[in-house]
């Protein structure tokens, strides 16, 4: 199959193109009119079958794993969660801060909320009010949370009822778990 924009080829099950990121809508259609754009594309070049194509890929990961870059979509990292859970463990907390950050900018980039708190304001208020504010942060990530599996196909529940409770009873790495699993979720459905 390919991309009815660019024409990419595209994987049959893509929801998505790799190369511009256009949503997928059809096989059929997509097929219609990639084929009316390669034959616009030969006839335009005198049937040169030599045509090259151009992929950008911009990485905004800091740790070098996949990541996805879209100004419409957002942005995330494919992280490894038990990788982070014993990270956070042999640091006795201090990834968890680093961790907190990087969810917090990914939750709000792909939930389309760009504009919300900074991560390093989420923990700067954190420390300061002696945890409280993190109860208020699990809170809005849960609603984030929710968006980005509607976004994604994904049953959405209320996850922010959820954050809060886990946070109250002292689990808040349950709550980084589970968001991070959405964002890899994500991640993996843009690819």
């Amino acid at each position: 199959m390919f991309c009815p924009n660019c024409g990419a080829e595209v994987d049959e099950n893509a929801r998505f193109c790799n190369n511009c990121g256009t949503e997928i809508t059809g096989s059929a259609d997509s097929t219609e009119s990639t084929e009316s754009t390669e034959s616009s594309a030969e006839s335009a070049t005198g049937g040169a079958e030599d045509v090259q194509k151009v992929e950008i890929y911009t990485d905004y990961s800091d740790n070098g794993g996949p990541a996805v870059n879209d100004p419409i979509r957002g942005y995330g990292t494919n992280r490894n969660i038990v990788l982070c859970i014993i990270f956070t463990l042999i640091t006795c907390g201090i990834y968890s801060l680093y961790w907190m950050y990087v969810l917090n900018e990914e939750i709000n980039s792909l939930s389309g909320e760009e504009n919300a708190t900074n991560g390093g304001l989420v923990i700067l208020f954190s420390i300061i009010t002696c945890g409280i504010y993190s109860l208020y942060w699990y809170y809005k990530m849960g609603e984030r949370t929710d968006t980005i599996k509607q976004k994604i196909g994904m049953s959405a529940g209320s996850s922010n009822i959820l954050f809060l409770v886990l946070g109250i009873i002292g689990f808040g790495i349950v709550n980084y778990i589970i968001m991070q699993d959405v964002i890899n979720k994500s991640v993996e459905n843009m690819a």
